[in-house]
């Protein structure tokens, strides 16, 4: 295992791969890690500007809610710069860009959904022409004054989406076929227990909004084919390059969309980067100039998704010891105006209501909620942290209530031998894993001991109090779509032994193109600086899905290594079928090399091999060594093909939504985080004071890479329960849209001590060299920050009244839970005076 503490963790410089025979594992450096620290690292808004490039600016609606009665654009298009106005008339091709299901037009033709849904498209000579003339629009609307934001609105109203429903009934699979109205179908215990405890709760779970440091962006350029290249910031390059082609109404071959890095995406820029793409896209075409188009961030944070508020509920039936025996729990998606990704969303969350918890007779229902806010979208999680917060959140209620502590309530609940079918039908295999990783940070971080001195601290200070939760993670990885989890790759060798490797994931600051500079080196059996991870373009690799859901490496990493293998497969045929030119030239080493025989040098007869092998760039073959050089030289000379291309879908898996039950998870990445808070009572302020986090990433790729993904997952996590607040007005706007009153986590956020720690097992799965997915499980590690938030408030009461506590968990929710503890602390005072006094009358 390897460990951080507070600081970062050490990498190996790259060059130190030419001295490793293994590559795979070793902490190399971020590929781009040198250009970004300088500025050398391009991102769209810094490739120099075509001649002539022009701007463009979105024209918005200023209501939530309405139809347009008047639209005058006459000022605008004589403002200064301004080359074009665009509205949906111009369009050729489609004004719809909803990607699964439709309701997201390009631009509003009438009707009104969302605040800041984009309009027209203005075009000018500079972005601050662009941007000023935009603001000239005239628009009259006729508004909806109540627009739907609430869940409580939303849940009375029809649903975007069917619902869908999972678990078992008396042992069988269940649906439901009504979803105006719905009710949780409560399950019957096929055995009824002794003494049954009962409870229930609900949970309100807020958004977050991406806050990627790169917003979206898009440089479009007209080829002389009438076709368009696109400079993006987008995790899905063939659904923007599709999409674009259907709105100029052009095939999709006449598209190219290249896209070397992001700064950030976290899903913002899964589907959401396509219209931003389609508008620059469309005014090339209509201009015939190159169009770059940049929103401003408080425009970009008003008209993009968000990560989707949730309203949960459960009910959980246990023994009196707290085993779970019966649990029914609904998640309601606040899903905006328009589908989106959500149904896969929702339905993730709903995958990910056990967490790592056998749940005996489940039924789950999920609910899809229409508002009239923007279309909410991918979010790092996909709606697994949503599900999973209400589970835990139940755990602690439980413990509570049965007067336990809550590592113990969830330690008797894991999923265990005899216990491990998931409600969807699943089996969980690695459930000594699970337990493990557990029991091990409870050792590490000395859980028994610390809870004990924060029961001896909290007696003793009325007004600081201190918190301490253990959480686990069980996260399924693949797309819950089973068709997206394929993925290809293409590489070439050139005649220097140099290699070019071109797949379909986009590199997000995650490290994806330095694991598969790292795999495919391994694969190759060549240091890692002779092979170039070039940007990902659409007429490099086709047909390529999203880089999300986790799987960037998985899929991705893996087509570059059946590429790879193809080609060392072919080099090293090559060599065998020339190995009686080696033999001779080993017999007299002053004879020349027959034509199409591969130069060598003669080894020891220690250092024989009695296999081809590739090893730090040098074959071995019998008594010979060729350099790779040399071995690519000689196989071009003797026409073998130096290209290659790799494929992959992961196998396994498969959902049946009608029946609801299947694989959807190739296999389940966990891990366990311990935190430890201390909160004012008086005031709702709470500082980190100590997180330690032991997390299962398989045989690490990359474990410096790794580290730095669980650190930045849980610090973005730790923002979304704590301190990310969406605020939505009563009109439907948002006002929570600048770094002024949206807050993410500073510096000064961070834990006071943060302890990570890799827990390296193989993947018992066949993934890329027996790695796990890193992305996003380690963002839901910040949900024992937000119970150990809970256990601080319920230290008022010693732990006898559950806290209301919905997330952000914010300095304010902090206090009234506080508040509400208090009051209950009083109440129960004086009701026991009065029972005192009645006796006492008696």
């Amino acid at each position: 295992m390897r460990k951080l503490i507070s600081q970062p963790y050490t990498a190996q410089p790259a060059h130190s791969s030419q001295h490793r025979s293994d590559v795979v594992g070793q902490s190399l450096l971020h590929e781009s890690a040198k250009k970004q620290v300088s500025g050398e690292a391009l991102f769209v808004d810094d490739y120099p500007e075509p001649h002539g490039c022009l701007h463009g600016a979105v024209i918005t609606s200023t209501i939530a809610k309405g139809t347009i009665k008047h639209l005058d654009l006459s000022e605008v298009q004589q403002s200064p710069g301004v080359i074009r106005v665009i509205t949906h008339h111009d369009i050729p091709g489609h004004n719809e860009i909803g990607t699964i299901h439709k309701g997201d037009p390009l631009l509003c033709q009438h009707d009104i959904r969302y605040f800041c849904q984009p309009i027209a498209f203005v075009i000018a000579e500079s972005h601050q022409l662009a941007c000023q003339a935009a603001r000239k629009a005239l628009i009259e609307y006729e508004e909806v004054s109540d627009p739907v934001i609430s869940y409580q609105q939303a849940s009375q109203q029809a649903h975007l989406l069917p619902p869908h429903q999972m678990g078992t009934y008396r042992g069988q699979t269940f649906l439901t076929n009504s979803y105006r109205g719905q009710t949780l179908l409560k399950p019957t215990l096929l055995k009824p227990a002794t003494n049954p405890v009962n409870i229930s709760g609900t949970l309100a779970v807020g958004g977050q909004e991406h806050f990627y440091l790169e917003g979206q962006i898009s440089l479009a350029e007209l080829t002389e084919d009438g076709g368009i290249f696109i400079r993006a910031s987008t995790q899905h390059p063939t659904e923007v390059q599709n999409l674009i082609a259907e709105v100029l109404n052009i095939p999709f071959n006449l598209v190219t969309v290249d896209m070397r890095r992001m700064g950030g995406g976290f899903g913002g820029k899964e589907t959401q980067a396509a219209a931003w793409a389609c508008l620059a896209s469309l005014g090339a075409k209509l201009t015939r100039k190159a169009v770059k188009f940049r929103l401003p961030r408080a425009v970009d944070m008003s008209t993009t998704g968000k990560r989707h508020p949730f309203f949960n509920r459960y009910e959980l039936t246990t023994t009196d010891d707290g085993e779970i025996l019966a649990a029914n729990i609904e998640v309601n998606g606040l899903c905006g105006h328009s589908a989106d990704l959500s149904d896969a969303i929702v339905d993730r969350a709903m995958f990910h209501a056990d967490n790592a918890y056998f749940l005996g007779q489940a039924s789950i229902l999920g609910n899809r909620l229409k508002t009239d806010t923007v279309s909410h979208t991918a979010f790092r999680g996909f709606g697994g942290p949503q599900g999973m917060l209400v589970i835990e959140k139940a755990m602690q209620d439980l413990a509570i209530t049965l007067q336990q502590d809550p590592f113990d309530i969830r330690l008797k609940n894991l999923y265990r031998p005899g216990k491990s079918v998931t409600p969807y039908g699943m089996e969980v295999e690695q459930t000594a894993e699970l337990y493990e990783v557990l029991t091990r940070l409870e050792t590490s971080c000395n859980y028994r001991q610390r809870r004990q001195e924060i029961h001896a601290w909290n007696r003793h200070h009325p007004v600081l109090k201190k918190g301490l939760a253990l959480t686990p993670v069980k996260f399924g990885i693949s797309f819950t779509a089973t068709h997206l989890n394929q993925a290809g790759a293409l590489i070439h060798i050139y005649t220097d032994g140099t290699v070019q490797v071109s797949h379909g994931g986009t590199e997000m600051g995650q490290g994806l193109h330095t694991k598969i500079q790292q795999i495919v080196a391994q694969t190759f059996g060549i240091p890692t600086d002779w092979i170039l991870v070039t940007s990902t373009r659409t007429d490099k690799v086709p047909n390529t899905s999203p880089t999300a859901a986790s799987s960037g490496a998985d899929l991705n990493g893996m087509a570059a290594h059946n590429a790879a293998m193809a080609l060392k497969e072919r080099l090293l045929d090559f060599a065998v079928n020339h190995h009686e030119c080696l033999s001779s030239q080993h017999a007299s080493q002053t004879q020349r090399p027959a034509h199409g025989c591969l130069s060598s040098q003669p080894l020891s007869s220690q250092s024989s091999s009695p296999t081809p092998e590739i090893k730090d760039g040098i074959l071995y073959l019998d008594t010979a060594k060729i350099e790779w050089a040399t071995l690519i030289q000689q196989a071009y000379l003797n026409r073998v093909s130096l290209s290659a291309t790799g494929y992959y879908s992961t196998p396994k898996i498969g959902y049946d939504r009608s029946q609801a039950c299947g694989r959807p998870f190739f296999y389940f990445a966990i891990g366990a985080s311990c935190s430890e808070v201390m909160i004012d009572t008086l005031t709702g302020e709470m500082t980190v004071e100590r997180v330690d986090i032991l997390h299962d990433v398989g045989s690490s790729l990359n474990p410096a890479i790794d580290i730095g993904q669980i650190e930045g997952g849980y610090i973005q996590g730790l923002g979304w329960l704590t301190t990310e607040e969406l605020v939505w007005n009563d009109r439907g706007h948002l006002v929570s849209h600048s770094p002024m009153n949206y807050k993410i986590p500073s510096i000064c956020d961070y834990p006071k001590q943060m302890n990570i720690e890799l827990y390296e097992v193989p993947n018992p799965e066949h993934s890329i060299y027996r790695s796990k997915a890193v992305g996003e499980p380690p963002f839901m590690h910040a949900i024992s920050t937000w119970c150990a938030i809970y256990d601080a408030i319920a230290a008022i009461s010693e732990h006898q009244f559950i806290p209301d506590l919905d997330t952000p968990a914010t300095g304010e929710r902090i206090l009234t839970a506080c508040q509400q503890q208090y009051q209950w602390l009083a109440h129960q005072t004086q009701t026991t005076m009065v029972h005192r006094q009645a006796d006492s009358e008696g």
